[in-house]
């Protein structure tokens, strides 16, 4: 598809398109060349709350559609976008920057969602259990909450989406959307391919703006019950406690800092293959990605000259090139945050064996281009170490024994993904257990997840909710227990009756 030029494009309230209420705008521009995507109305709080009285107003008619209708929805959704993935793919290229192959499956991964959230219209499972009476029955059923918040990174801009409004949806609940204003056409294409899904309006809600007068407004209002909010640990406390006065609902996906075990006995060309695909996959720019690799002794020069080889063949480019295998970082921000970075490695006394510069050259000098960068001889303790860089560099750790690499591991704030390679059952099945993440793999990198198992992590990476598979459910869920006595007379449970 072409770029979009400076096409303007609206808000999406009570299934009406609608400029925001200031008649101010903003602009979406593509990371690759700076070419503009399109200009979106730069909401605030009125354009919030408009949007509020919607969803809040159909909340009270959708929640009565029965589940399994509900969930006919979202199986027309997710057809409707795989009808529309090339041209989804193609629009990400251009306004977030991936790369084909990303691209296309971040607009798959939202497809799996819709089939399996779709799935859950004729599940949403309950329990029944036996009552310590006679003749009494009970049972446990899930109810929608009312309006859902859902605020969304610019990372996987599609993906992420899904992962809230689909579940929060095939629940009962209705959504106000702020997509990132680095990515606003994705988010408008999501609500637009569902509103011709036969979705009622008022249901899904699309207002575009920025985090200080859209986001935070949404946090606040007292109208909205839940928040469900992936973004960076800092925005995330604030979030909560934006929050706590209408003890609203609160679900976090934050930061990651993940690491990668490389063991002595492990096969070393798929360690760097999931190395290079962890690490550099989307430019780094996941809350997944593999800043870390924990090295054994042994292998760690080997691992490391390999790893380098790799790393230098790879070609920086636009993310609609077939060839490209980097494609830009989202933004100038990032770019500078990035390159601070190699400064402070460089600085700590780590050692710079590849990459560590902005890239120029063949037009790249349009766009946010960094080289896909590798340190050795980092200390578990340096910064880049410990803190989330989001962009294309890993750091290399020097480790003698599995026991010390699963301490390093783990000796950061965060505990999302983490990742061994060892050909040992007994060193892998010890990982699985010892690692404090909330996804561990085995011989594979530390991306990857699937939509049918639970997302999310432990320590500051969340606030102990999940996203995906089953666990979704609970978030956008109450629990209702019911209890229905048919003995006909009044029976007193945990009442001592015996004289």
């Amino acid at each position: 598809m072409a770029i979009l030029g400076a096409k303007t494009f609206q808000n999406y309230i009570d299934g009406e398109w609608l400029d925001a209420a200031s008649g101010e705008t903003f602009e979406s521009t593509s990371p690759a060349n700076g070419d503009t995507v399109g200009v979106f109305p730069k909401s605030g709080p009125e354009d919030v709350d408009r949007a509020v009285v919607a969803a809040k107003a159909a909340s009270e008619e959708w929640r009565l559609v029965p589940a399994p209708k509900r969930g006919e929805v979202l199986f027309r959704f997710a057809q409707l976008l795989a009808e529309h993935k090339d041209d989804v793919t193609d629009l990400m290229t251009h306004e977030m920057g991936k790369v084909k192959a990303e691209a296309a499956g971040d607009v798959q991964e939202a497809i799996d969602m819709a089939y399996y959230m779709g799935g859950e219209g004729r599940r949403l499972f309950g329990q029944t259990t036996p009552s310590e009476l006679r003749d009494k029955f009970q049972m446990s059923v899930r109810m929608p909450v009312g309006v859902v918040g859902a605020i969304t990174p610019w990372n996987f801009p599609i993906a992420i989406p899904s992962w809230k409004t689909l579940p929060a949806i095939v629940c009962g609940n209705t959504v106000v959307f702020k997509p990132a204003t680095d990515t606003p056409a994705l988010g408008e294409r999501y609500v637009e391919l569902f509103a011709q899904a036969g979705l009622p309006k008022g249901v899904l809600n699309i207002v575009h703006g920025g985090g200080s007068d859209v986001g935070q407004r949404l946090v606040e209002h007292p109208d909205v019950p839940i928040i469900t909010f992936t973004g960076s640990r800092e925005t995330g406390v604030a979030v909560t406690k934006a929050a706590a006065e209408n003890l609203k609902h609160v679900h976090l996906e934050l930061g990651g800092k993940n690491a990668i075990i490389v063991m002595d006995d492990a096969d070393l060309d798929l360690a760097v293959d999931g190395i290079v695909w962890s690490a550099f996959g989307t430019s780094g720019q996941r809350c997944t990605a593999a800043s870390r690799v924990i090295v054994h002794e042994a292998v760690y020069d080997q691992l490391a000259s390999r790893l380098v080889t790799r790393v230098e063949q790879m070609r920086l480019g636009p993310g609609w090139e077939d060839d490209t295998d980097v494609g830009p970082v989202i933004n100038k921000g990032a770019l500078d945050k990035i390159h601070s970075y190699t400064e402070i490695g460089e600085d700590e006394g780590a050692k710079l064996l590849t990459g560590g510069e902005v890239a120029e050259g063949n037009g790249l000098e349009k766009g946010f281009y960094y080289r896909p960068t590798v340190f050795g001889d980092v200390q578990s303790g340096m910064r880049i170490a410990q803190e989330e860089i989001f962009g294309p560099t890993t750091a290399l750790i020097r480790v003698r024994s599995l026991d010390e690499a699963i301490a390093v591991s783990n000796g950061v704030k965060y505990g999302l993904s983490s990742s061994i390679f060892s050909g040992d059952v007994n060193k892998a099945f010890r990982a699985m257990r010892d690692l404090d993440t909330g996804i561990t793999y085995i011989n594979a990198g530390t991306i990857g997840a699937e939509v049918h198992l639970p997302f999310g992590g432990t320590k500051d990476t969340g606030n102990g909710h999940r996203e995906a598979g089953q666990a979704a459910l609970d978030v956008f869920t109450e629990w209702k227990s019911i209890y229905v006595d048919y003995s006909g007379k009044l029976q007193r449970a945990q009442i001592d009756t015996a004289e």
